[in-house]
């Protein structure tokens, strides 16, 4: 079938073309592949066998590698169990006191399906452990939940009451005075605040402790979202890694190696408020998914923490983020462009940074990038790191990007629009399509 065809029959049954808006066609550039058949390692194919080397991964689920054989068994071995039974499974006692014993802030865990389940159910714990309504969450931090308590907050809140829209409140990461600000404006009314530990900018002067410190001093429930620092920063998370423990956490992808698993985890006078052995208690419907312990799924999770241990999984996306990074900013400085083009963050997880001729950050650059890297067989929309990228998979991107970068400088000196054959990528959250 021709790719065209394929991409109309994705928007004509399903609103947006995919099921994550980060998967949809406004985010890359026309020469990518508009549908991917199946994945193998760190590499995945379109219907007619075409390859590219991949650093989507999954949207920074698959942590080991498309179709580890491992992880596929031991998912296959519960589904053989049966899968999803009438009762709790030994398989979700068994995942459950895992991640209780990995994560030293977990007493108690709740699973899920995907992230704004949990991430949500966090926040409706807060409110009910502090009989509160306003949450806090950064500002530059993008995503959090699809619910309406986040949607509301962002450019996209069609749909969602002003009134849900209101109680969400921004302050600035790395910027204690304006969350002081916020707790100033509603004295006594903070519920919780939510944050990453670490996006590609880190937390610096101790601000991760100066919330926790605010959040406590105030009676708010301090929540650290693991969704992409889970399972990379540190086996034990990027809590680890920064040495703070939060009231509640979540985690979710890089956990079970693209199955669909996601977890609250917390202290347990507040992750109780979700139970049933408290004769008298006022009851919070906290979560309650007819495939939240899915069997297979928490089998991956298993395995995939299994492997991570073994293999010094975590180690080996420092190594090779560090080669990548160091890699393509020698390109860049090479071509003299440093200034222009540049990899950032944290090892683990970095960040590719695109200016125009003037300085400025640019999509329209970034597309050019994305465009080229293609066009030499690597699928790059953000950098997801990968057990599965080894030393040929580096040298494979050094050199796809050494031919980009050269067309990214020609781009600079004689105007984008010679070289750019594509639409510019969009924001995921804009008001107007």
């Amino acid at each position: 079938m021709d790719t065209n065809n394929y991409k109309q029959m994705l928007h004509d049954l399903i609103p947006g073309g995919a099921h994550t808006y980060s998967r949809g066609d406004d985010q890359f550039p026309v020469n990518a592949p508009p549908i991917l058949e199946r994945g193998e390692g760190a590499y995945v194919f379109d219907p007619a066998g075409k390859k590219y080397l991949d650093y989507g991964m999954g949207l920074r689920s698959v942590n080991l590698g498309y179709g580890n054989r491992e992880v596929a068994d031991a998912c296959y071995k519960e589904i053989l169990k049966g899968n999803n039974l009438t009762r709790p499974s030994l398989t979700e006692l068994e995942a459950a006191q895992l991640l209780v014993d990995l994560i030293p802030s977990v007493d108690m865990v709740k699973f899920a399906k995907h992230g704004s389940t949990v991430t949500s159910a966090a926040i409706k714990l807060a409110r009910a452990y502090t009989n509160r309504k306003y949450i806090a969450v950064p500002a530059e931090h993008p995503f959090f939940s699809f619910d309406d308590w986040f949607i509301g907050a962002t450019i996209m809140k069609r749909g969602v009451p002003e009134e849900i829209s209101n109680l969400t409140l921004k302050f600035q990461f790395n910027n204690i005075e304006s969350l002081q600000c916020v707790f100033d404006q509603h004295p006594g009314e903070i519920a919780a605040v939510m944050m990453e530990a670490a996006t590609t900018v880190g937390p610096k002067d101790n601000f991760l402790h100066d919330v926790k410190n605010l959040c406590h001093k105030n009676g708010t429930v301090f929540i650290i979202d693991e969704m992409i620092t889970g399972f990379r920063w540190h086996l034990q998370g990027a809590q680890k890694y920064f040495d703070i423990e939060p009231d509640l956490c979540t985690f979710g992808k890089a956990m079970a190696n693209g199955f669909a698993v996601a977890a609250l985890g917390g202290k347990r006078d507040i992750m109780e408020l979700g139970g049933i052995n408290k004769e008298g208690q006022e009851r919070v419907f906290l979560t309650s998914t007819t495939h939240g312990a899915e069997m297979s799924a928490l089998g991956a999770f298993l395995k995939t923490i299994e492997i991570i241990r073994r293999d010094n999984v975590i180690e080996h996306f420092w190594n090779y983020g560090k080669k990548l990074v160091d890699g393509l900013n020698d390109l860049a400085t090479t071509l003299g462009i440093q200034d222009f083009f540049l990899v950032e963050g944290y090892p683990c997880s970095p960040n590719y940074i695109t200016r125009d001729s003037t300085g400025k950050a640019s999509l329209a650059f970034r597309t050019l990038f994305s465009q080229e890297m293609i066009g030499n067989g690597v699928l790059i929309p953000y950098i997801a790191v990968s057990f599965a990228h080894s030393e040929k998979e580096l040298q494979t991107t050094l050199k796809a990007a050494e031919h980009s970068l050269r067309i990214y400088k020609k781009a600079l000196r004689e105007g984008i629009e010679t070289y750019l054959h594509s639409p510019v990528i969009k924001p995921v959250f804009r008001k107007f399509n």
